[in-house]
């Protein structure tokens, strides 16, 4: 695994620095008010950066929407240590929040035994950040296993029930969703609701595109954070949401306030005529998903030689 990022550009060398010195802060915060020995023995071993960055095919281009985000992996010692809400909020906050951090930052945190556990799995995820990946930071003697490889067969068997459950998932919250959309044309309540439930469908949508292609959804409903990595696999999924106009923009981002603020923010406010542009672009994503889903497993199953 590479340990140099060289071939990036001085400013994102130094929002790399920035992140990586955040998120060792924190963490040091965060287990010196921990109580159990599993917690207060807590340990960073790796930051690794994964995605567009580590295989040098970003896109940076804020001015149009488009512009490629930072993926990072931190590898703790335990499971517990993985729990976002006690050890990695401030810090997604204090990266959230920094203006001398440019690009957006997506991390996933998972223990060395289960990130060992799924390379001696196979599962493509895995093995392309052990083989792309580039390492920020490591504590030494705490290797990454071997990626082993998975059958042809084995693949074929998980993508395809993966995606026989997720997709039928997706076409129920986009029935749902058209419904309440119909009922909210005079009851903000429904439109709130139909709001909420597109969210719904866009994120099984993306969970559906990523079990298939890589075996691996990371455990958000941030549904910025799962278009990224789903785009960052198969840039035909952009095409699902434009980003050139400021109110396409818009509509996303009401979109992704919508898990939150639809069901609990009195001041959330959505019309029909968002509602309707928001649920063709999630119907193109399931269109979209459903297609390049479908090549995946043909590949998968003609790999198996059946």
């Amino acid at each position: 695994m590479r340990r140099d990022v060289d071939h990036l550009p001085a400013v994102q060398q130094g929002e790399l620095e920035r992140v990586q010195r955040v998120l060792m802060e924190e963490f040091a915060e965060a287990i010196s008010k921990a109580t159990t020995p599993s917690r207060k023995n807590g340990k960073i071993l790796k930051i690794i950066l994964f995605g567009s960055y580590a295989r040098e095919d970003w896109v940076d281009e804020p001015e149009n929407g488009y512009q490629s985000d930072f993926d990072l992996l931190v590898v703790v010692n335990h499971e517990d240590l993985t729990d976002i809400a006690h050890y990695w909020y401030v810090a997604e906050d204090r990266i959230l929040r920094d203006a001398e951090i440019q690009r957006p930052v997506n991390i996933i945190v998972h223990s060395l035994d289960g990130v060992n556990q799924s390379l001696r799995r196979g599962e493509y995820f895995w093995v392309d950040i052990a083989r792309d990946g580039i390492l920020l930071y490591e504590l030494p003697c705490h290797p990454l296993a071997t990626p082993a490889p998975l059958t042809a067969a084995d693949a074929y068997l998980m993508a395809n029930q993966y995606f026989e459950e997720w997709l039928p998932s997706i076409d129920r919250a986009l029935t749902t969703a058209s419904d309440q959309v119909q009922k909210g044309a005079d009851d903000r309540g429904w439109r709130k609701d139909a709001a909420f439930t597109l969210h719904q469908a866009v994120e099984r949508a993306y969970i559906c595109f990523l079990l298939v292609r890589t075996l691996y959804f990371p455990r958000s409903h941030n549904i910025k954070f799962l278009r990224s990595l789903a785009e960052d696999n198969e840039p035909r999924l952009i095409e699902a949401w434009p980003r050139e106009r400021r109110i396409d923009r818009r509509r996303f981002q009401l979109l992704k306030r919508a898990y939150v603020e639809a069901r609990y923010s009195t001041a959330y406010e959505i019309t029909v005529e968002e509602l309707n542009a928001i649920l063709y672009c999630v119907g193109t994503l399931r269109d979209l998903v459903e297609q390049v889903s479908r090549e995946r497993l043909e590949g998968l199953r003609a790999a198996t030689g059946l």
